[in-house]
């Protein structure tokens, strides 16, 4: 029986034809700046957004704090969304690591972060405060593509306030697809950009942090602290070369799964679709905790994967099919037909979209 796991885009294998790629890649000691694959991968990483210089690293987490500490020092502050990965899901590491300030505001429901409350939560030139550095915003966010009006109005205030941007894309290129232009386009208004190779784009590991030649060097050297120098690691670039030719296209494949998915689910009694939010890749569910618990605990043996929670995130990728929607949408519409969802559960709520 085929697992289809809907946790999220993390959980996809290799295809036969990237292990083929990682299989015939020429390495190098990339900690010497010697591995010919890394090096292209950075390089047409950078270029394909439109930046100088491109720095991999074995995860979001780490491309996202060397950016921090790159465009921050000690006692210094960012501006972030009170949900935002850089915030609330990678350990605190600025504050930890960089000894960096957040300043986190609430989004607003199209995910994007009010203008006037970041010009609001700027700190005034006084010993009193943090001095503000930077703005970070994400991309997608929840599933929520920023629109480029918005992005243009943001990159507006930055310049004004004398802010750095930095945009943490880890799903970048489904932004760009949902939006029918290049990633480049989107990350011009960046200063800084990191993108996860293994998420939508269906890589084993590893994301890539871009930027001016000066910035990288500076992030290669965080790099090295946060402990993120590798060896022979030509091998996991060779699958982010593999999936910028071969996986970018066909994340519009995700997104008609995902609104399949979202379409099938809000004909069903006690699943509230989140349909605004339904932009990319991710189908966002209000349920009762109990109920969703119940249906993640009956849905695992019949080999659909959930996590379950008062806010179930669906999320598609490249080991889901249009059947496999199909199916998993049938089993779902099943559970209530059969009244399980009237049993008891333990209701919980898991706080983490990765």
């Amino acid at each position: 029986m085929k697992i289809i796991d809907l946790r999220s885009d993390t959980v996809t294998r290799p295809t036969a034809a990237m292990l083929d790629a990682m299989l015939a890649a020429p390495t190098g000691d990339d900690v010497y700046g010697e591995d010919p694959t890394v090096n292209e991968l950075e390089t047409r990483a950078a270029a394909l957004l439109g930046k100088e210089a491109g720095l991999f690293t074995p995860s979001g987490t780490q491309a996202n704090l060397a950016a921090l500490m790159s465009h921050c020092g000690r006692g210094d502050e960012y501006i972030v969304g009170q949900h935002a990965h850089t915030y609330k899901y990678e350990g605190g590491g600025a504050a930890v690591l960089g000894s960096i300030q957040p300043q986190p505001l609430d989004f607003e429901e199209d995910g994007t972060l009010p203008l006037a409350k970041v010009v609001a939560a700027i700190k005034p030139d006084n010993y009193h405060f943090a001095v503000t550095r930077l703005l970070c915003l994400e991309n997608t966010q929840w599933g929520r593509v920023l629109p480029m009006a918005y992005l243009e109005e943001a990159r507006a205030v930055a310049d004004r306030h004398g802010l750095a941007m930095h945009l943490d894309g880890a799903r970048l290129f489904n932004a760009a697809v949902a939006l029918g232009v290049s990633a480049r386009r989107i990350a011009d208004h960046f200063d800084s950009v990191s993108v996860c190779l293994s998420k939508g784009l269906g890589t084993p590991v590893g994301s890539v942090l871009v930027g001016t030649r000066e910035f990288i060097t500076a992030a290669r050297r965080w790099r090295k602290l946060l402990g993120g120098g590798m060896r022979q690691a030509g091998i996991l670039a060779a699958a982010g070369i593999h999936a910028l030719d071969h996986h970018v296209a066909r994340l519009a494949e995700d997104h008609r799964n995902a609104a399949a998915l979202g379409e099938a689910l809000g004909e069903l009694p006690g699943m509230a679709v989140k349909t605004e939010w339904l932009q990319s890749n991710m189908v966002f569910v209000e349920m009762d905790a109990d109920v969703s618990t119940a249906m993640a605990d009956w849905l695992k043996p019949h080999g659909v994967l959930i996590h379950p929670g008062t806010l179930v995130r669906l999320v598609t990728h490249l080991d889901i099919d249009a059947k496999d929607i199909e199916r998993a949408a049938g089993l779902m519409a099943q559970f209530f037909s059969d009244g399980h969802h009237l049993k008891d559960g333990q209701g919980k709520t898991p706080d983490y979209f990765h």
